[in-house]
């Protein structure tokens, strides 16, 4: 039997049941593949005492990832101090940064031989710069590495902080990534406390700072966006310099969270993928599961490749 869930607006809705296809993806992404290399994984992150966004935000490629001894580091602790309705990610009062998480964390990319990591993090706006010197710290321990990984950071917007987006621009990530998540008329509803137009701001001035350094962002689908939200959003991001895009399906974590309006079949995504290219893009990954760091260091290796 389905339950109701109950929006932000408070609009009563009955969720979507997940298709048959879907629901096997799922259960192939949470398989454990390289059971040696699984455990290996999971315990270089606890025993470091890290954070991932895969256990936090319940990815669903969790299984697959840590099976090939990939993972997406989440540093700022656990705790989000933002109420966005797609997530579930722990809400309320966060810890105090800690200044050995950086070198923990490079310590753990370096057992694990990552070529390419991806670091993000929970939302601090009670923290005077968001957080971004924690994450300049880390980017920085990072590249001291005797084998130095290609970086990758998943930022919040840090209100828009010029000087906060300048203290981590200015350690030079190989990839600065902010995820949109869903176009600007659902925000209200899906991400309070973001603005749309902040976001796109920040990402152009990461391009204009630096522009050697390669801009990402992210989408959900299946949150009742229209497909012209869908490319109005693309051009939008086009227009801010954005070079990498990912597509995937959005997932409500439980009946408290923002329902699913629809499930976007694999072909209507690989549509997606050939429309973004067409329109510019240098990279896409789209499809139901992908999410902000599928493949990441695949597709970073793509991009540079192809110059």
């Amino acid at each position: 039997m389905h339950h109701p869930s109950v929006c932000e607006s408070g609009v009563v809705r009955m969720p979507q049941p997940a298709p048959g296809w879907l629901m096997e993806m799922v259960r192939q992404g949470k398989k454990v593949g390289a059971c040696r290399l699984h455990f290996y994984t999971s315990s270089q992150i606890e025993g470091n005492n890290l954070n991932t966004v895969c256990e936090g935000a319940r990815c669903p490629n969790r299984g697959n990832c840590y099976s090939r001894g990939a993972a997406t580091f989440m540093i700022l602790g656990a705790v989000c101090t933002r109420r966005c309705t797609f997530c579930a990610v722990e809400k309320g009062v966060p810890v105090r940064p800690d200044s050995d998480e950086p070198h923990r964390l490079a310590l753990a990319a370096h057992n694990l031989k990552l070529s390419h990591v991806v670091v993000t993090s929970v939302t601090r706006d009670d923290l005077s710069d968001g957080g971004a010197g924690q994450f300049a710290s880390v980017i920085r321990e990072l590249h001291l590495l005797e084998s130095p990984p290609s970086v990758e950071v998943l930022t919040p917007d840090f209100k828009g902080s010029t000087r906060a987006i300048k203290t981590v621009v200015d350690t030079c990530p190989e990839v600065f990534g902010h995820n949109l998540e869903t176009v600007p008329r659902l925000y209200r509803q899906v991400r309070p406390g973001a603005e749309y137009r902040r976001s796109l701001d920040l990402l152009a001035a990461v391009r204009w700072m630096d522009p050697s350094v390669i801009t990402k962002s992210g989408l959900m689908l299946g949150l009742g966006e229209t497909e012209k939200d869908v490319r109005q959003v693309l051009l939008d991001l086009l227009n801010a310099g954005v070079g990498m895009l990912t597509v995937g399906q959005y997932l409500a974590p439980s009946l408290r969270h923002f329902p699913v309006h629809r499930y976007v079949t694999p072909e209507e995504f690989k549509d997606w993928e050939k429309e973004a290219l067409s329109m510019g893009f240098r990279s896409v990954a789209s499809a139901p599961l992908v999410r902000s760091s599928y493949q990441a260091g695949d597709y970073f290796r793509e991009v540079i490749a192809h110059g």
